[in-house]
């Protein structure tokens, strides 16, 4: 079969940097490629053979090679604005020689179709044409074919090394008008290996991750933390701005198969991506990969029409209310807005869908929090407090939508770095975020025991996630107390009086996991978890003798839950030394009553006319002997 030789057909066209870049004028609007699909070659022709360009403005997005024309030395022939701060131009930013437009990404090919951003000329990387003249842009479609399609000029560098992605990726060689062959290796963003924080958070933010689920991740360490906790991940899908060389092994061990999706169903859907050379070599003519213009991609109502769209995206610091900045530290811009918003509100309007915002809790080698009273001085609200669902740092989960300002303050303080915490609830409290008797609990002394949280199965097959309780657990705590039975409430209170205040419900969710403890169980509710059942001790430490007691919401009663609950209480307290558990229960709770006769422990019981005083020492059970 003969060898199609596009340089032969197409050599009207074809023509070093030099020449081409004489299409360039004085004052024109020029477009650069973006993130590793940045035509290097071109970009260091257009400084070196720039000496009749003159108050040219250089446009682009996230570029990751070199940003030459972004030097002092050139300030009198370019002025750069950028849609997104990456390192090499930040400098510039900072000595007023580049500018930053602040956009959400979806937006930026409408800006470029009506012309309100002109676009004189595009320098861009594309594969060598094929058979048919179709050139595809490889690694970075995403606003670059928008600036191709509204650019007097396509400058064109052809690249073997550019792998040829499928999709809506492609540009007829007729529409560039000048082709530069220069090969050269596409740049390699190698994945740093993420730090303990890192997979923390990756832990944390899997688990809002259900099989069947579409998935965006957005720039950062995150995403390659994350994938180690999706392995186990069924039937994912993929819609996203980016991806990166985590998506390899997801794809290769199962994870991601893209069958569930609702649109583009067996499809990986992105705009663009950044590695090294396996994933390069993997996306290469990979039909599995269908890379689209950030139009389409970043468009919300695209994205919101998948059931189960999760997105996961990073901010910078968040305040107490909600407000999360991920552009700007203080006055200094750092990043970009990038498809933030678009794929928060996308992911907000999808079935089942969920909107994340992860970060680790410190910044500057833990020297600060980012989770703040207020926002730095300067620094702009990206994702606004109306638009916050999930936030994820590595303490936890907190879930903002539809909660006051009192709940969110308090689950923001749940999540950030103990040593912080004190500090946030004084500054909440004076700003009558939090009540004035809210509890302070010690953090720098006081550990949430992860190590206890765990799944069970009951015996009717419904799942439970039981964990210590949390001072962010009192509204939920508080409505389950509020829907027991007159019958459940007189059993475990010994009153008919249903009134559970503020004042003594967080006395409840605000322990020192020590001498107090108390495990729930939790199962998906509309606003998030709803607690089902609480089981607690008090531990006296002078005698290591603990009161124990217990309560099962009224329709999840004889399901097996409170044996599950007084075996782990046991087991955890065991661990912990205690030498006795006692406790008061009514003879007409007689099912509490076999619980601790069927409980393995040599147990006293004795009736005092109106309660039984039940008691045994937590030594090895009759089961172990």
């Amino acid at each position: 079969m003969q060898r199609f030789d596009w340089k032969e057909k197409y050599k009207d066209r074809i023509m070093n940097a030099e020449a081409a870049m004489k299409l360039i004028k004085p004052g024109y609007s020029i477009f650069i490629g973006t993130g590793c699909g940045q035509p290097q070659h071109l970009v260091n022709s257009l400084v070196e053979h720039s000496r009749h360009i003159y108050d040219a403005h250089i446009i682009h997005l996230l570029t990751m090679g070199e940003a030459p024309y972004a030097d002092e030395k050139f300030r009198e022939r370019f002025k750069m604005n950028s849609f997104f701060v990456a390192d090499n131009v930040r400098h510039a930013l900072e000595n007023g020689i580049g500018d930053y437009t602040p956009i959400f990404l979806s937006e930026i090919p409408g800006e470029f179709e009506s012309g309100r951003i002109p676009i004189d000329a595009a320098l861009v990387s594309v594969t060598p044409p094929d058979a048919s003249g179709l050139c595809s842009f490889g690694v970075s479609v995403d606003i670059v074919k928008s600036a191709v399609a509204n650019s007097k000029y396509v400058i064109a560098q052809v690249n073997a090394f550019m792998p040829r992605t499928m999709g809506d990726s492609f540009i007829h060689v007729g529409n560039i008008d000048a082709l530069v062959p220069c090969d050269e290796p596409i740049i390699e963003i190698a994945g740093r290996e993420p730090d303990e924080t890192l997979r923390r958070i990756g832990q944390n933010v899997a688990r809002l991750v259900e099989d069947g689920s579409t998935i965006e991740c957005g720039i950062g360490r995150i995403p390659h933390a994350l994938a180690e906790f999706l392995r186990g991940k069924k039937d994912l899908g993929v819609h996203t701005e980016m991806f990166s060389d985590w998506i390899i092994d997801l794809v290769e061990c199962g994870a991601i198969t893209c069958s569930k999706k609702n649109i583009n169903r067996g499809k990986v859907v992105a705009s663009f991506c950044m590695g090294t050379r396996r994933l390069y070599d993997f996306i290469d003519n990979n039909p599995f990969f269908d890379f689209r213009p950030t139009e389409y991609v970043n468009d919300p109502f695209i994205i919101g029409q998948h059931d189960k769209m999760v997105a996961i995206n990073v901010g910078l610091e968040i305040d107490l209310t909600g407000q999360v900045c991920s552009d700007s530290l203080g006055y200094k811009f750092y990043s970009g807005i990038g498809g933030q918003v678009d794929f928060i509100r996308g992911a907000a309007r999808s079935r089942y869908g969920k909107a994340i915002i992860a970060m680790p809790s410190t910044a500057r080698d833990g020297t600060i929090s980012r989770i703040v009273p207020h926002l730095t001085e300067g620094a702009g609200v990206v994702t606004t407090r109306g638009d916050v669902h999930y936030v994820v740092t590595e303490y936890g989960i907190a879930y903002l939508h539809g909660k006051t300002i009192r709940e969110r303050a308090l689950s923001l303080i749940n999540i950030a770095h103990p040593k912080f915490r004190t500090d946030l609830v004084q500054f909440a409290k004076s700003q009558k975020y939090l009540l004035k008797d809210q509890i302070e609990i010690p953090w720098d002394r006081v550990t949430y025991p992860e190590e206890l949280e765990r799944f069970e199965t009951l015996k009717d097959g419904t799942e439970i996630f039981f964990r210590p309780v949390k001072p962010t657990d009192e509204p939920a705590l508080s409505e389950m107390l509020y829907s027991l039975s007159q019958q459940s409430v007189h059993t475990r209170y010994f009153t008919h009086t249903q009134t559970f205040p503020h004042k003594d419900v967080q006395k409840l969710t605000n322990i020192d996991y020590r001498s107090d403890l108390a495990i729930v169980g939790a199962v998906p509710g509309v606003s998030g978890e709803q607690i089902v059942a609480i089981a607690q001790y008090f531990l006296d430490p002078k005698t290591q003798l603990a009161e124990v007691a217990f309560i099962v919401q009224d329709e999840w009663q004889q399901k097996g839950m409170g044996t599950f609950l007084l075996d782990y209480l046991t087991q955890i307290a065991i661990q912990r030394g205690v030498k006795r558990f006692f406790a008061k229960v009514l003879p007409a709770n007689k099912p509490m009553l076999a619980i601790f006769q069927n409980s393995g422990f040599k147990v006293n019981m004795e009736f005092d006319g109106d309660a039984y005083s039940i008691a045994y020492d937590l030594v090895k059970s009759k089961k172990e002997e």
